[in-house]
């Protein structure tokens, strides 16, 4: 089978992204699995590649119809990140501007049929938003510039557990009011979906409870008995194999024990807690629902590290096998 043509997003300029890009391109692995597209500021991937005291063929194009992947890899280079201008390990609006550039041209080559998906490098949410980004978060960006009409939201992997959230980046103070049951509903069959496109014939759902000890039968809250408990009952009733509400502080003991293939969490972070202390250089952030398969890295800039060629590339190659797991199985 012909190798899927992808596009590598460098991720944001201060951060460990471009470091992580370079040396998955020099070690092999990125033209083993795919055809890569580097996007980004072609002076960052070459800051990248001398910060790993790397070499690496590569060639700035504007029309990928005439990329030749044995002259070395093609770079949509967006032109907007002059390296004198970033300052390694710090969040600016600067290089805000070059992560949201990135998005932007990397969705308009899907739409154009260029690529056939993407995996981005760690991106800066506050740097983004002091750029000018009006949305929640990449996630919803995304949803934006390919105009997905869908239901979308972000799944986490941790080797073949899946984990989905019904709210994501708002304040906890917020999640209460956020929770209804099309919305959790909707997260049960993104979790659905998504593990059946994964081959998993009939997926096992753990729906999370929100308050402590489940609620205790509404002494310490109500929202499993009127918001969760109906959700559930109505994904059962479309065959589905969903069960819950279960306590927040056990559900991903049993999870990690094989119980499950998905959970679906109410708030950030009930699963992201349980999946970064278990494999925190591990983690896949999947865009679900999106049109095009979109994954990344779980973990952020790691701007504490940015800049000294010791960022692990592991949760990253994860990201890249599942990427392009998705895009083969897209006809």
């Amino acid at each position: 089978m012909e190798k899927k043509v992808l596009g590598i997003l460098l991720g944001d300029a201060a951060g460990v992204g471009p470091e992580i890009v370079a040396k998955v391109l020099v070690s092999g692995v990125l033209t083993e699995k795919c055809r890569p597209v580097i996007i980004g500021d072609i002076r960052i991937l070459e800051q990248g590649l001398a910060v790993i005291n790397a070499e690496y063929p590569h060639n700035a194009v504007s029309d990928l119809s005439r990329a030749d992947w044995e002259k070395g890899v093609p770079v949509w280079d967006t032109g907007d990140q002059d390296p004198a201008k970033v300052v390694m390990g710090k969040m600016s609006a600067y290089c805000g501007k070059g992560d949201i550039s990135q998005f932007h041209a990397a969705c308009r080559l899907c739409l154009d049929g260029k690529i056939a998906g993407f995996l981005y490098g760690p991106m800066h949410k506050g740097a983004m938003k002091e750029a000018g980004m009006v949305q929640e978060s990449e996630t919803e960006l995304i949803a934006d510039l390919l105009a997905n009409p869908n239901a979308y939201g972000e799944i986490n992997m941790l080797g073949n557990l899946m984990t989905v959230r019904v709210t994501s980046h708002i304040p906890i103070s917020a999640v209460s009011a956020h929770l209804n049951i099309p919305e959790i509903l909707a997260s049960i069959r993104l979790a659905h979906d998504t593990s059946r496109a994964f081959g998993v014939e009939e997926p096992r759902i753990a729906v999370s409870g929100l308050n402590p000890h489940n609620g205790e039968n509404g002494k310490c809250g109500r929202e499993e008995l009127d918001i969760i408990g109906p959700a559930i009952a109505e994904a059962q009733g479309l065959g589905w194999n969903v069960t819950g509400p279960y306590p927040a502080d056990v559900v991903f003991m049993r999870a990690f024990r094989g119980d499950f293939d998905a959970v679906v969490t109410m708030y950030h972070d009930q699963g992201q807690i349980a999946l970064k202390a278990v494999g925190f250089d591990q983690g896949v952030t999947i865009s679900g629902g999106q049109p095009y398969p979109i994954t990344t890295a779980a973990h952020g800039t790691a701007f504490g590290r940015a800049g000294q060629g010791r960022a692990s590339t592991t949760a990253f190659e994860n990201a890249l096998n599942v990427l392009c797991r998705m895009a083969k199985s897209r006809k």
